[in-house]
């Protein structure tokens, strides 16, 4: 009988495929073929090798297990190397969350960036919602974070749902001709004027859900890893001094 345990563990996430670990011994067709076969919801793809001899990795959506070779046992947490402390699952998904926000690009998301003479330092993604009341906080300090070198894109996740009136004023945003002046009004309880256009808010959301968003705001770093709720201007700079400079959304217009 097959295990429902995974089932538990990633309800309704769809798979991302990323690179696979280099590891000595090649993938076997046949083992993976009796794990996917044995573990609900996986498939071929979903399954990889890890530099443990005879354990595979299998993979839905954020959600990791490790299973045994035969298929019969499966290990639910995350993989350490004890020997050079490398968290390998978590870099799984902040590879993850890179991969999946690099279907965006400038026509999606909102940019506040640094002027000059202030250089570039880090780029941030950042999910929020027009009435989410930090969200509303970090906005007011957009000056302070730019100063810092950091420049922030906006995603949008209404909170409420699509179809909603926070889905609503998010449409209305990001049709204004000047939409990053009209989210500002937004975020300051400024009315917007109604209007839809052709937009990717109900991507940017089914995203959000795949990333595993807790709640707004939601900070997506340059590496992968995530902040879930509002942080000080001072505090995300000091945080981002120990993350290498990357841009999470990087696809080409």
């Amino acid at each position: 009988m097959k295990s429902k345990t995974l089932l538990r563990l990633v309800p309704g996430l769809c798979a991302t495929v990323f690179t696979a670990w280099v590891v000595a011994a090649t993938p076997s067709d046949k083992a993976v073929g009796k794990i996917a076969k044995s573990v609900p919801g996986i498939n071929d793809e979903d399954v990889r090798p890890t530099p443990i001899p005879g354990i595979y990795e299998v993979q839905k959506g954020q959600a990791f297990g490790y299973v045994t070779e035969d298929g019969r046992y499966m290990i639910q947490g995350d993989l350490l190397d004890l020997k050079t402390g490398r968290e390998l699952t978590e870099e799984r998904r902040k590879g993850g969350r890179i991969e999946l926000l690099q279907q965006f690009g400038a026509g999606d998301y909102i940019e506040y960036a640094p002027t000059p003479p202030v250089p570039v330092k880090h780029v941030i993604t950042v999910y929020t919602d027009i009435d989410c009341g930090y969200c509303r906080k970090l906005h007011r300090q957009m000056n302070e974070y730019n100063a810092n070198g950091i420049a922030v894109r906006y995603l949008f996740f209404p909170r409420a749902g699509l179809g909603s009136e926070s889905h609503r004023k998010a449409e209305a945003v990001v049709c204004a001709a000047d939409r990053a002046q009209a989210l500002t009004d937004a975020k300051f309880g400024q009315n917007v004027a109604k209007q839809s256009c052709k937009n990717s808010i109900p991507t940017q959301y089914q995203v959000a859900q795949e990333l595993g968003l807790r709640g707004t705001p939601m900070l997506i770093l340059p590496d992968g890893d995530v902040v879930n709720g509002y942080l000080p201007p001072d505090a995300l700079a000091m945080r981002l001094g120990e993350v290498p400079m990357a841009d999470p959304i990087a696809r080409a217009d």
